[in-house]
């Protein structure tokens, strides 16, 4: 039975008295087997399984539980169980009790907030407050409903008290948004538990328990939901060390006053560790007791067997560090699905994979966008497999799509008539033209383009008399296309100049850096920048423009100095993207985000750009964290660790020029003097 396998702490927890019972159940102490355990009690006391109801913040992690009580109890027992997320559960007792609610995505929703909102044309008030935007307003009316139990009008001007003066307007907008929702019975994932919650305060559900996992992690309204349940008895499962979600609602006052919120509470704590070496939660715990202690806890090490230290590693710059640390996983014999490198930001994750690509060392990232994916790393390896395989139609589209009124299908139909120009060769179409009639781009018409002398059929050439361009471009005959607008053939221009100056180029970095200074790539650097400096109101913030400038020229240079390894184009753009996609799906080292490495393990793992600024993250503390949250997340990241546990940090930064320090926990770890 489930409870033979526990050890006392568990046991004394999975067989508590009914009633409030919240387990503190630390890093690797086995919190699911204690839930687990705790079902299986219940069932041999008679309990009735329908009246059981298990909360989780993943579907997958209630199934895997449930799957567990399966080995050891029939389905007819097991499936009467109520399980899953708050969403998923109380998204089920609404149908029971409407069928004709319709759960809308928050896609669906903002554009009919939006277009409630534009009837309202508050660009035309000439206030001396700016008006957020539809979107900007959607999203803190969403972070409200979650946060808080007062008024929207109270929460949201203690944020923005500026706006005071048109509050009234925002909430006539949220009035009819929400009246719109209810005339055609749309709901949201908030209103879910909203109106689960109306619900249960006027009408008792037949409840005897309600188990909660990850405890710390719940929101406000989440745990207005539980109240209004009034389980006779509850049992929450979390760790106030382990609470990092702050920045989507979560509120670690739920678990901090439980024991104060709840009559009789009982508090269990879970103390021995069954996943990390003696050396690694000694770090741990060196750091994390700097945190106040909401409820004493002194983790017991269980592991025998291999202890290696933790271990620093230093290095004089950034990038150094990423292929050191490539090179070390490559002799590792630990199999790289076993292996983690946790990152606290982005950009620390692009070097690492980056460099274990070029090692040919797969890798798997999750949290954060792949450093591959990104718009401007893809461009540039656009272009360089388009001059390696000048019949590779998707990179040409991928290339061509950036260019204004140019999309998909007429990127393809460019790259059709480039291929008819030159006789079957885009390169020599596109700069030496040996066709000069259009070719028949739609077959299904009864007519060959091709034959035209019709200027409505063929793009009259004086729409673009006041362009400046060569001779030899405005004979070209892609001129004659008649989709192609003035901003279409700038896009052209520059990509024509671009391939007429590298014909000579047979180097990948030298192609790279002669790519990334062109105008061509200028012209798509300020596209990215712009749009990932708009604000929610719509205006361009400098500061966010020149920031993303900074992250896209960093990627840049990241690649050009992977190509610097290389004498051939063909093998440079073969372990850049050809590498890549070869390798099999699901496979390699893990690249985590702290916050998606949270309830894994791995034999051996990286923590990385452990510096001050960096990591504690100052820019996200100054918008609402705080270093006890930094040092949660920390306490996160080394805890994911069973045997093996590196630290790393670099001194300098040679592409911002910026010199660093050593994390403050660094030496909170003693790693340090």
């Amino acid at each position: 039975m489930p409870l033979s396998t526990l050890n006392e702490e568990q046991l004394s927890a999975a067989t508590a008295p009914m009633g409030n019972n919240l387990i503190i159940a630390s890093a690797g102490t086995g919190k699911t087997s204690t839930i687990v355990g705790r079902i299986a009690q219940l069932i041999e006391k008679g309990t009735d399984p329908s009246k059981i109801l298990l909360l989780t913040f993943t579907n997958k992690a209630a199934g895997e539980m449930l799957t567990r009580v399966g080995r050891y109890y029939p389905p007819r027992i097991v499936n009467k169980i109520e399980s899953g997320t708050f969403h998923a559960v109380s998204y089920r007792w609404l149908k029971e009790l409407n069928s004709n609610i319709s759960l809308k995505q928050p896609t669906e929703l903002k554009t009919l907030f939006r277009s409630v909102y534009e009837k309202r044309q508050l660009k035309r008030l000439n206030l001396d407050t700016e008006p957020f935007s539809a979107t900007y307003l959607y999203e803190q009316y969403s972070l409200y409903q979650n946060a808080s139990l007062d008024g929207f009008d109270v929460w949201f001007l203690e944020k923005y008290p500026e706006h005071r003066v048109l509050i009234d307007i925002y909430m006539d907008i949220i009035d009819e948004f929400e009246a719109t929702k209810e005339q055609y019975g749309f709901v949201s994932f908030n209103d879910l538990l909203l109106k689960m919650k109306a619900h249960l305060e006027e009408n008792k559900r037949d409840l005897v328990e309600v188990l909660v996992d990850e405890y710390q992690d719940t929101n406000t309204l989440q745990s207005a939901l539980i109240d209004a349940m009034k389980p006779p008895s509850l049992f929450c499962v979390g760790d106030y060390d382990q609470s990092i979600y702050a920045f989507n609602g979560a509120n670690i006052q739920n678990i901090a006053t439980f024991a104060k919120r709840y009559p009789n509470a009982n508090v269990f704590t879970l103390d021995k560790n069954y996943r990390s070496s003696g050396s690694i939660l000694a770090l741990a715990n060196r750091v994390i007791e700097r945190n106040e202690r909401i409820y004493p806890k002194k983790l017991v090490v269980t592991r025998k067997g291999k202890n290696q230290p933790p271990r620093l590693l230093m290095y004089n710059e950034l990038f150094d560090q990423y292929q050191s640390i490539a090179r070390t996983i490559k002799q590792s014999y630990t199999p790289a699905n076993d292996i983690a490198v946790i990152f606290r930001n982005n950009a620390s994750a692009d070097g690492i994979e980056a460099t274990l690509r070029e090692m040919g060392i797969p890798s798997k990232r999750k949290g954060g966008n792949s450093f591959f994916e990104a718009k401007e790393v893809k461009f540039l390896l656009d272009v360089c497999s388009l001059i390696v395989n000048p019949k590779d139609m998707m990179a040409f589209i991928h290339i061509f799509e950036y260019g204004k009124n140019i999309g998909s299908a007429v990127a393809k139909e460019m790259f059709e008539c480039f291929r008819h120009f030159g006789e079957g060769n885009l390169f020599v179409g596109l700069m030496h033209p040996r066709v000069h009639t259009l070719p028949k781009l739609n077959p299904n018409k009864n007519m060959q383009l091709g034959l035209f002398d019709d200027d409505t059929e063929i793009g009259s050439v004086t729409r673009f008399s006041k362009i400046e361009m060569s001779e030899k471009i405005r004979s070209h005959p892609i001129l004659k296309y008649p989709k192609l607008t003035p901003d279409g053939l700038e896009f052209f221009i520059m990509f024509y100049e671009f391939i007429g100056s590298i014909s000579h180029i047979k180097q990948p970095r030298s192609l790279l850096i002669k790519l990334i200074g062109s105008p061509l790539y200028q012209f798509l650097v300020e596209l990215l920048s712009n749009q990932r400096g708009k604000l929610k109101s719509g205006e361009i913030d400098l500061d966010k423009k020149n920031l993303a400038k900074e992250r896209i020229a960093r990627k840049a240079r990241l690649l050009s100095d992977l190509a610097g390894q290389y004498k051939e184009i063909p093998r440079f753009v073969n372990a850049m993207v050809l590498g890549g996609n070869e390798l099999s799906e699901g496979d390699g080292v893990n690249l985590l985000s702290i916050h998606a490495s949270k309830g894994l393990e791995f034999t051996e793992v990286y923590v990385v750009d452990l510096m001050d600024g960096r990591f504690p993250n100052t820019k996200l503390m100054g918008k609402g964290g705080s270093l006890d949250e930094e040092r949660r997340l920390f306490y996160v990241a080394v805890t994911r660790a069973k045997e093996k546990l590196y630290l790393s940090f670099a001194k300098y930064d040679r592409v911002k020029k910026l010199d660093f320090k050593p994390s403050p926990f660094l030496y909170e770890a003693k790693l340090l003097k």
